[in-house]
């Protein structure tokens, strides 16, 4: 009975515990599930990461294929996939709608060109026009092509002719002058030329010209003339050549029209010259005949009758009053056809434009064995499948089919696109960062960071409240016209500056801050927070900025001391000041890019970055230079007079020798002591030196092996999942399906490019730390550069009792500020700035080797895309 009993408390126990671990697992469970859901319901930071990238396969009926196609051109949220790669575009299905778009585009594009050569303007109805059908469209295009190309043909001709006619009268007028001074020379009817000398001017019709055009019966041995008209630019050498053809036996005048002709090729206004060449003899008359025709000159006959001439004439202006009344009546009819056109081009642009990229997309897809539906794929975000779902269910419905759109998830063995949701003050700054190279998958993004810190550091480079100021009424004005320019077509200048806006602003906001803390105005201190601290040692004294100044009260609220403006150690303490600013600012951003690093190798599982890539990283930077930010830190609130160049020098070259005066915490000697190699005398540089020495074959050596006993294992049939490394996962290309079987591992090849990141991260970390080093150096340029301008030219100009001298120093001086202070010095410290995020600041985390989501959207269209 007593071990009955026994049992049966031990039972009891037993069951008792069984059941107290089931609750708490429950319980812990419960909480677990709570936690998730809490974590699920906070919001997404949608540009720390990537979007969530699915990829779907439509299937799609016929009947709704250009309906569906079209209502997710408008969506915008889904990247179709060629899957017709290795067909040429002839050989798609829907080739011949995508040449009917563009021959479609091209007639738009010459009644563009027509109208804006007519000097007309697209006027767009206000009241809604019908959505047309592409066929009818094709035939309206068609219609009115060749009504504006008959007309075209039409003016051409008559405006021909009217030249010829403007040409004949004007060499009428200028040409009866020379005939008159040789009329001593002349000899009867034989001034006329034959009818075969002008057979090439069609335009003479009426019976008086015909009578002119008569052969009549010449004397050979008499003087005769060829009259005509040719380009300013050809007279030179046209005389020339008829000098050397006629080898001098000929008499050359000429004279400038009084107006311009239009050339009908070109529809610009040429200046012409009138000439009349007298000769003698049927052979020099050829060779004058084929020299005009050569140079283009049009030759015109004229009748050395003064009455004659008078009648000719008047015939002659009387057919130019005609045809300009043609010319006129022609021109209105032609503008209204292309006023009618230009009402609805825009629309019928912008709807062709649409039906091309819908049938470039339709080409994309693929037809199924049946020849019934079209099969697509493509990448849409997450979030974004609930909408293209009722999207093509209203296609569905819309164009009457019986069946609807199949979409559903597919498995994606390859690297989805990147995609981030920006506005406008976002989007400029993540335009910089993929300058550079777009984002990984899901990589951590740098903008997020840019931000702020791009516009700091380019103002810690441009600290100057004036010329913050400046910048910003530059960018207040792009802001208060951004519904105008962003309709208008800029140049690219303009159109940089536009996008560029919101950087702008925050470039001005942060270096009117900087300048303020500089105490800079124009390279001008001010006393905006109060007093100086410092005064003159006495009373009487003249030269307090060349002998000194005491301080006597509480120092400068807030940023530099004006007082220090043109001091004798204004230089050494401004730059002092900046170069240790700059070290702590170069420090403080590339931890926060080595931190990102560790989000990364988190995020995508990696533990072996995270111990042996992050940890030695952190260590060796802040061994060495996080070291040096902690004694900048600790003189500037001690006041202590230590020389830290001696004791980083020192740290490498004598790791154990006193610091003496240069020792700035208490906390060395007990930090030293609690290493055991080293018992006195000897300061916590050893330990932080060894550190840095360790940290190095700690990078280099045991991720290789790491990897390298994980490939074996994995080899001899244990399970393991993918390697989330940067060094195991292969390097994909856009659009290309990753291989299921893995490369074969490569131990010295993964050795290789571990020593080679092991050997970039130590050099870097010195180079990089100097790199920052130009925000003291561009701070101190502009500082300087700016007060040459101020003292040296206007300051020195103002000294002057001239007027005229003040007023010349003060336009070099606005001058010289603004494109060379504003301009020049704005775009290097915005290189520079750049730089430090590309390089310094992105190279410890950022890999860049992602590609963009291009999404199939009609907003996204451009012109050039027709």
């Amino acid at each position: 009975c007593g071990r009955e009993q026994k049992l049966n408390s031990d039972l009891r126990r037993e069951t008792f515990q069984i059941r107290s671990e089931r609750v708490s697992e429950s319980t812990s469970k419960k909480r677990r599930e709570e936690m998730d859901d809490f974590l699920d319901k906070l919001p997404q930071m949608d540009l720390m990461r990537s979007e969530k990238m699915t990829l779907v396969q439509l299937i799609i009926p016929v009947e709704s294929a250009h309906r569906s196609v079209t209502y997710l051109g408008e969506l915008g949220l889904l990247q179709f996939r060629d899957l017709n790669a290795d067909k040429s575009p002839f050989q798609r299905t829907f080739a011949t709608q995508v040449k009917r778009c563009g021959e479609m585009s091209r007639k738009l594009r010459f009644f563009k060109d027509q109208i804006d050569k007519a000097g007309l303007r697209c006027l767009q109805r206000h009241e809604l026009e019908p959505n047309i059908e592409l066929g009818d469209l094709e035939r309206q295009l068609a219609d009115h092509e060749h009504e504006v190309l008959e007309m075209n043909s039409n003016s051409e001709k008559l405006r021909q002719t009217y030249n010829e006619l403007l040409e004949f009268k004007i060499v009428l007028q200028k040409a009866s002058g020379f005939l008159v001074s040789s009329n001593a020379h002349a000899i009867g009817d034989e001034t006329e030329l034959h009818e075969s000398t002008y057979s090439n001017n069609g335009f003479i019709e009426s019976s008086l010209l015909e009578q002119e055009m008569r052969p009549e019966p010449l004397n050979r041995s008499g003087l005769r003339f060829i009259s005509g008209i040719i380009n300013k630019d050809k007279l030179l050498r046209f005389e020339r050549m008829l000098f050397r053809a006629t080898r001098g036996n000929m008499l050359f005048n000429q004279t400038p029209s009084d107006e311009e002709i239009m050339d009908p090729s070109t529809s610009e206004m040429v200046e012409k010259n009138v000439f009349v060449v007298f000769f003698s003899g049927e052979q020099a008359r050829t060779k004058i005949l084929k020299i005009c025709e050569a140079f283009g000159a049009n030759c015109y006959p004229v009748p050395e009758d003064i009455t004659k001439q008078r009648q000719l004439t008047r015939e002659v202006l009387s057919r130019l009053s005609d045809l300009e009344a043609t010319l006129d009546a022609g021109s209105r009819h032609r503008n209204n056809a292309l006023n009618a056109v230009g009402y609805s081009l825009t629309k019928w642009m912008t709807t062709v434009r649409r039906e091309k990229a819908v049938y470039d997309t339709l080409n994309m897809l693929n037809f199924d064995v049946t020849k019934k539906c079209l099969v697509g794929e493509g990448w849409c975000p997450t979030f974004a499948k609930t909408q293209i779902h009722e999207v093509l269910q209203r296609a569905t419905s819309d164009s009457n089919s019986q069946v609807g759109v199949i979409f559903h998830v597919m498995h994606a063995v390859e690297s989805p696109p990147t995609y981030f949701r920006t506005n406008k003050l976002t989007n400029a700054f993540q335009e910089i960062i993929d300058a550079y190279g777009v984002a990984r998958y899901q990589e951590a993004n740098p903008a997020v960071y840019s931000v702020v810190t791009y516009p700091f550091l380019f103002a810690v480079m441009f600290g100057d409240w004036g010329h913050g100021l400046c910048l910003l009424l530059g960018a207040l004005y792009l802001l208060a016209r951004e519904r105008k320019l962003s309709k208008q077509k800029l140049g690219s200048f303009m159109e940089m500056l536009f996008g560029g806006r919101y950087v702008i602003l925050l470039m001005a906001l942060f270096s009117i801050y900087c300048g303020l803390i500089y105490n800079e105005f124009f390279s001008v201190p001010f006393h905006i927070f109060g007093g100086s601290a410092y005064k003159c040692r006495d009373t009487t004294c003249s030269d307090a900025y060349t002998a000194g100044l005491v301080k006597y009260r509480d120092p400068y609220p807030f940023g530099v001391d004006p007082s220090w403006r043109g001091s004798r150690s204004e230089l050494p303490y401004l730059n002092s000041l900046k170069m240790k600013m700059s070290i702590l600012l170069g420090i403080a951003q590339m931890n926060l890019g080595l931190i990102l690093s560790f989000f990364n190798a988190r995020f995508f599982g990696s533990s072996l970055d995270i111990r042996y890539q992050f940890i030695p990283q952190m260590i060796f930077l802040n061994s060495l230079f996080g070291y040096l930010s902690l004694l900048i830190i600790i003189k500037w609130c001690t006041g202590s007079q230590a020389d830290l160049y001696h004791v980083m020098i020192y740290m490498f070259l004598s790791p154990t020798e006193e610091l003496g005066e240069n020792e700035l915490f208490w906390g060395q000697r007990p930090l030293q002591a609690r290493f055991p190699l080293f018992k006195k005398k000897k300061k916590s540089n050893i330990l932080l030196l060894l550190l840095a020495f360790i940290a190095v074959p700690w990078m280099l050596f045991p991720k290789p092996f790491a990897l390298r006993k994980i490939h074996m294992e994995r080899f001899q049939g244990r399970t393991y999942g993918l390697l989330g490394t940067s060094e195991v996962d292969l390097d994909v290309e856009p659009d290309s399906a990753r291989s299921h079987q893995e490369e074969e591992f490569n131990f010295s090849e993964i050795f290789v490019h571990q020593l080679i990141h092991s050997i970039e991260f130590v050099l870097g970390s010195v180079s990089n730390t100097a790199s920052y080093l130009r925000l003291w150096a561009l701070s101190l340029a502009h500082s300087e550069l700016s007060t040459v301008f101020y003292e040296k030219v206007l300051l020195l100009a103002w000294g002057y009792e001239n007027i005229l001298i003040r007023l010349i120093g003060v336009v070099v001086f606005a001058f010289a500020t603004a494109f060379i202070l504003l301009m020049m010095e704005t775009l290097s410290a915005f290189l520079h700035a750049l730089r430090l995020h590309w390089v310094e600041f992105m190279g410890k985390f950022f890999h860049g080797d992602g590609y963009k989501f291009k999404p199939f959207s009609f907003t996204l269209i451009s012109d050039d895309d027709e």
